[in-house]
């Protein structure tokens, strides 16, 4: 994008009439504002006597405004003064976001200083025209091997990642950061626990991580329409680097608790609660939000996005409504976990949409034989557990027996498992271990998985 054209952005944003109007009630979460006419989602700020406080107008009822603040209402006086700033709002963004950890308004909160800003962009810009997109063709390599051999992950896709709480969704999400193949990486954290922003920065994502990647940090203290904000920030500032031709991978924990703060918005603003409790716009926002993701012309953002379930039960709203746009999902699985199998990746409820698309028919050819081995394992589990199974009673079966303990150690990684790894590595791996365990039906030489082709 041009200087000029960022510059008629600007004035695009820019209110060409002061509005401005007072408080008049406070009810919970929002304000109640009077002689106010500025649009759904302009930006304001109220004037309390401890200071300016930013706030959204998320909706209107009877002849008053509902504005949202961003920050706690304490302080808010009826008759305060409320102007708009902004019809639309943008947030600052520049090469100097990278090692950094910012808020959902975009103000450092790591100590640094100013990461120097070189450009303002919407936080709801309007959406790519289908046409603009181009075909998801290359893989992206994310450093975990029970992804990249069996769930290939290509640039601009969209993968939900599914979870219960505690199984290893955070630390997984942070390998993929540590060790993918991706140019920058952008990390929402929205409504976490307020220590374990610095947890996972320091710990699972690390210096070398964090050295090509921003992180946008929303704790769960926070009002819901920060929270939702942290989500649309974070995919600005992916926009940005994606516009600067690079590939962006966007890591996003939790889509749930956006959801949620979403339906608080909704309730306060007067939505009717629909599916569970969830309002009408949290249905909408969803695939406003990843949409955003995807291949253009000048770079990718490929994303991974987290919902937290309830017992591996995929059958909520969320859970629902995610599947139904992403173009794959990823299921941890409870169970795996406890037996310390990590990543605690399900395979046969887990599946990416366009893998066959970027990979060779002897990848394609040995990673179902892996999930068909697992599947008829699954079968025999629990007699193979109690002593029951009597082996030489079925071929298949005692092959998949003899099979899983390698399938296992090949699929199992350490957290900090060293230097990345690529797909053609990953890809021989494979083959190899399909080899080891006597698949003699696959190709004996086979072509590997297709590298990214230089852009020229």
């Amino acid at each position: 994008m041009s200087t000029f054209d960022r510059h008629r952005e600007v004035l695009c944003q820019i209110q060409p009439v002061s509005v401005v109007g007072q408080v008049m009630a406070v009810r919970g979460l929002t304000v109640s504002v009077g002689d106010f006419p500025a649009p759904v989602g302009a930006g304001c700020r109220i004037l309390r006597a401890g200071g300016e406080l930013e706030a959204r107008v998320i909706g209107f009822w009877g002849d008053q405004t509902l504005v949202m603040p961003l920050g706690s209402t304490v302080g808010i006086c009826r008759g305060n003064r409320v102007e708009c700033t902004a019809s639309e709002p943008t947030v600052a963004v520049g090469p100097g976001l990278l090692g950094r950890v910012v808020n959902a308004l975009g103000k450092p909160i790591d100590g640094g200083g100013d990461f120097g800003a070189e450009a303002r962009v919407p936080l709801w810009p309007e959406p790519i025209a289908p046409m603009l997109r181009r075909r998801i063709s290359e893989p992206l390599a994310t450093g975990v091997r029970a992804i990249d051999a069996v769930l290939t992950v290509g640039r601009g896709q969209r993968m939900g990642v599914f979870s219960g709480s505690g199984v290893g969704k955070s630390v997984l999400l942070g390998m993929i950061s540590r060790y993918t193949a991706a140019d920058v990486s952008v990390i929402a954290m929205i409504g976490e626990r307020g220590r374990e922003v610095r947890d996972f920065v320091e710990k699972d994502l690390g210096p070398e991580g964090l050295r090509r990647a921003v992180v946008v940090a929303s704790t769960s203290d926070e009002p819901p329409l920060v929270r939702v904000q942290a989500g649309a920030m974070a995919t600005a500032v992916a926009e940005f680097f994606r516009d600067q031709g690079k590939d962006v991978l966007l890591l996003m924990d939790s889509l749930t608790r956006l959801a949620t703060a979403q339906r608080q918005i909704g309730l306060v603003a007067g939505e009717p609660p629909a599916t569970k409790g969830y309002t009408p716009s949290v249905f909408s926002i969803l695939p406003q939000l990843l949409e955003r993701s995807g291949r253009t012309r000048t770079g990718s953002i490929t994303g991974f996005y987290s919902v937290l379930i309830e017992g591996d039960d995929l059958s909520d709203p969320i859970s629902e409504a995610v599947r139904s746009v992403t173009d794959g999902h990823i299921l941890l699985s409870r169970e795996l976990a406890h037996r310390g199998q990590y990543p605690p990746v399900d395979l046969l409820r887990s599946v990416s949409r366009v893998m066959d698309d970027l990979i060779g028919s002897s990848h394609r050819a040995a990673a179902r034989e892996i999930r068909r081995l697992v599947a008829l394992y699954r079968d025999v589990e629990d007699m193979v557990n109690i002593g029951a199974y009597q082996a030489g009673s079925s071929e298949e079966y005692d092959h998949a027996v003899r099979a899983m303990p390698q399938i296992r150690k090949f699929l199992a990684q350490e957290i900090f498992s060293g230097e990345p790894v690529t797909m053609r590595q990953t890809t021989e791996a494979l083959l190899a271990l399909t080899r080891q365990i006597g698949c003699d039906s696959l190709p004996a030489r086979p072509a590997v998985t297709r590298e990214p082709a230089q852009v020229t």
